[in-house]
């Protein structure tokens, strides 16, 4: 018989610590100052913690193996023998970690977006020759060491659909970008994609669902975001013949098969028409549109979101499990989607104005607002009318910034200089070489800095003595990039703590937490602002840094500056305004800063926009329009400066070449882009981009420093498809979570690889 699903559940939870103790946990690993004794202790309290503090919260339905020393889809390709031959390691982690960071000689594996989020995860190879074989020790103890708690739990993998379509096609041989990766395969034929190896990977799945089985396991949770964005008739079929034969087991758990994010849309008759016993609907930004279809299976309602921090409006939630109960049958509460997007605890967060900490619920708040919903609807058989809910029970409305909204107003972009007047006009105004080398913006942040900017905020150090430091730092960046020899200068942003949080600290409208840590990837986290109001610059925020920075030397000194798209896409945004109407208010914000910068006399203004394609909606009928008023965002932030001022901006780590219209609208002067970490896979989509370009030929997120030859291999690549006079030379991104030490050996090298492909070209 199959068990019934518990009334309560999430689909996952943060991973990260509250304290983030994984991230210190893996730091001292990966630097050789603890052992895997240590890192593995860390990883057994955080399960443990987090399974005994559900369980107190009066959660019914545990999920495990959501646990990860990196990421979750990582983990599924370690778990199905996914492993490229040339990370293969006699130590386990050593090869895991060498897929996420590179090794010695070796680059890891592409990063990309995770869907929508900010969250990164790890791009698998997969070709014809694959060989795959299952590796269950990771779900199975986590069973295990729950259940020596007394707790009995739900594992929760990434499904066989989604896995292959976020996967891409293994290469067959080194590239001729300079990787130094040797060849694992005979290569990907022309038309393969990862999709075309399903049955085999099924038969993986079938086999770790005979083995949990064996184990005693009751639910297994199957993760397919994927379905609900657009998806082929051969795609659908791919989901039909997956879940049939998974379904039709003799031996296995009852399967949950999760999908978030959105509407399954087409997908859902299709998985309505398989033996899974439950499907996950996220109810908060889908609807419950086809719900007829599941009767006969539990619908595992998403209906408390797992991607903001506002309190959920529970009258609207419940009346929402009511209508879906009378539809389809069982129903059980969850959360829209994993709460790994989310911080731990809004009661941690005493530094905030109560009426605002009064609104949030993070992951903990979530929680008890499922169990409390699931309570609700065990307790009333029948709908109560909206607005009278059980007795006994205080059901708290949706959150909305306190006040009345600013009105929006019209904002049209006048039209600047066409590109080719604009690029003569700032070639004799900043008379810069050929192939130009820059960074991104951000040098490292040294412990020292941090310890400086903590003991500012407790009151224990002033300003005075906090600003000396900053602008010491500052003198030391400008002189490394000019003993270095680059051509258009940092000042290295030793003042900022997060380039989104930065900003929100000096804007109305935004609060900043103390606690509200979130993974972005690995063991890199940052704290979300809560966009809670109405945006406005009270004052001038980086001129005073930017002018200093200049007077230390004759070449230019970037301005740099977070992008409206980006430090929305970064925040908790207000639920009650449209989001292109706070978009744009930041872009007010944004282009008060940019016209104060150009009147302080900095020549190149940097508007990054790495969020431009993460935002992208998942269904393509909504694309056009958002990328339509994003674009007009960003435009409008950037075109009130004369043509002898150049624009840049730069984009990372997110499919880019998806979107390349989109960045092309944009009309910045030069636009930097990753590209060193995933291979060139831009410069296959950019065709004849009409401004400068600048892909990057340094991985920042690798350990590993690139040699002379590895970027002017990369850069000759670059030259076949970008002519000399508009290609530029920089990392892949930011230069923050790097040391000194690798940072000065790998611009070395970036330097001396230009210098010889400019001699050449000259």
């Amino acid at each position: 018989m199959t068990p019934s699903f518990p009334a309560s559940t999430v689909l996952g939870y943060p991973r990260i610590g509250p304290d983030r103790q994984l991230k210190r946990a893996l730091e001292s690993y990966w630097e050789g100052r603890s052992g895997r004794a240590d890192l593995e202790e860390t990883a057994r309290r955080l399960r443990e913690d987090t399974w005994r503090r559900l369980a107190a919260l009066g959660l019914e339905g545990l999920p495990s193996n959501t646990f990860s020393y990196y990421d979750q889809v990582l983990d599924t390709a370690v778990l199905l023998g996914a492993v490229p031959g040339r990370y293969r390691h006699d130590d386990d982690l050593a090869t895991y970690f060498a897929m996420a960071r590179g090794a010695e000689g070796i680059a890891p594996l592409r990063m990309t977006k995770w869907f929508d989020t900010n969250y990164h995860y790890i791009v698998p190879e997969i070709g014809p020759d694959t060989v795959f074989s299952l590796d269950a020790a990771k779900p199975l103890a986590e069973v295990r060491e729950a259940r020596a708690l007394g707790l009995e739990t739900r594992p929760v993998l990434i499904g066989p659909v989604t896995f292959l379509l976020l996967s891409q096609a293994a290469p067959g041989s080194p590239d001729s970008l300079g990787s130094p990766d040797s060849p694992d395969s005979l290569g990907s034929p022309d038309g393969f994609t990862p999709l075309d190896r399903l049955d085999d990977v099924v038969e993986v799945y079938a086999r770790l669902l005979g083995e949990l089985a064996a184990e005693g396991v009751g639910w297994v949770q199957l993760d397919e975001p994927a379905l609900v964005a657009d998806r082929t008739p051969a795609e659908l079929a791919a989901v039909e013949a997956a879940y049939g034969r998974l379904g039709r087991l003799e031996h296995r758990p009852a399967l949950l098969v999760a999908s978030y994010f959105g509407d399954l849309g087409d997908a859902l008759p299709v998985l309505a028409g398989t033996p899974v016993e439950a499907v996950g609907l996220d109810l908060v930004r889908g609807t419950a549109q086809g719900v007829d279809a599941l009767a006969g299976k539990t619908v595992v309602a998403g209906v408390v979101s797992g991607r903001d921090v506002w309190r959920a409006d529970l009258d609207r939630a419940l009346a929402t499990l009511h209508a879906a109960r009378e539809r389809a049958g069982r129903v059980t509460v969850s959360t829209s989607c994993s709460l790994l997007h989310v911080p731990y605890d809004a009661e941690r967060e005493t530094g905030l104005d109560p009426a605002l900490r009064e609104r949030l619920a993070f992951a903990e708040q979530k929680v008890a607002e499922v169990v409390e919903l699931a309570a609700l609807l065990t307790a009333a058989p029948d709908h109560p009318a909206p607005g009278h809910p059980a007795p006994g029970h205080h059901l708290p409305g949706p959150a909305a910034a306190p006040g009345r909204p600013r009105a929006s107003r019209a904002r049209t972009a006048e039209g600047r200089a066409p590109y080719a007047v604009r690029a003569v006009a700032q070639a004799e105004h900043l008379k810069l070489p050929l192939l130009p080398v820059t960074t991104i913006g951000s040098f490292p942040q040294t412990g020292e800095l941090r310890r400086a900017r903590a003991a500012l905020a407790a009151g224990e150090i002033g300003e005075a003595a906090y600003e000396s430091m900053v602008r010491a730092e500052i003198e030391q960046v400008i002189a490394l990039q000019e003993r270095l020899g680059l051509d258009v200068l940092v000042h290295g942003e030793p003042e900022r703590n997060d380039m989104v949080q930065y900003f929100a600290e000096h804007l109305d409208g935004f609060a900043v937490t103390r606690h509200g840590w979130v993974q972005s990837y690995g063991s890199r986290c940052t704290r979300p602002p809560l966009l809670h109001g109405d945006v406005r610059r009270p004052e001038p925020i980086t001129v005073r840094w930017a002018r200093y920075a200049q007077s230390l030397t004759s070449k230019p000194v970037k301005g740099m500056l977070t992008g409206p798209v980006t430090i929305v896409a970064w925040s908790f945004v207000r639920d009650d305004l449209p989001l292109r109407e706070v978009v744009f208010q930041v872009a007010d914000a944004v282009r008060e800063e940019v016209g104060d910068l150009e009147e302080a006399g900095v020549r190149v203004i940097q508007v990054d926009e790495p969020a431009l394609r993460e935002l992208v909606p998942l269904r393509r009928a909504e694309q056009a329009a958002y990328l339509e008023w994003a674009v007009a965002a960003y435009r409008w932030a950037t075109s009130g400066v004369s043509e002898h001022t150049q624009i840049h901006t730069h984009l990372c780590y997110s499919d880019a070449d998806e979107i390349l219209a989109a960045i092309d609208a944009l009309d910045a002067d030069v636009t930097s882009i990753e590209s060193a970490r995933s291979r060139g896979r831009l410069l296959g989509a950019v065709g004849a981009f009409p401004r400068g370009l600048g892909p990057g030929v340094y991985d920042i997120h690798s350990p590993r420093v690139p040699g002379a030859g590895e970027v002017e291999r990369l850069l000759t690549e670059a030259l076949r498809t970008v002519p000399a006079e508009r290609l530029w030379v920089n990392p892949d991104c930011g230069l923050k979570t790097r040391s000194y030490e690798q940072v000065e050996a790998a611009l070395a090298h970036v330097v001396e690889a230009a210098a010889r492909l400019r001699e050449r070209h000259a």
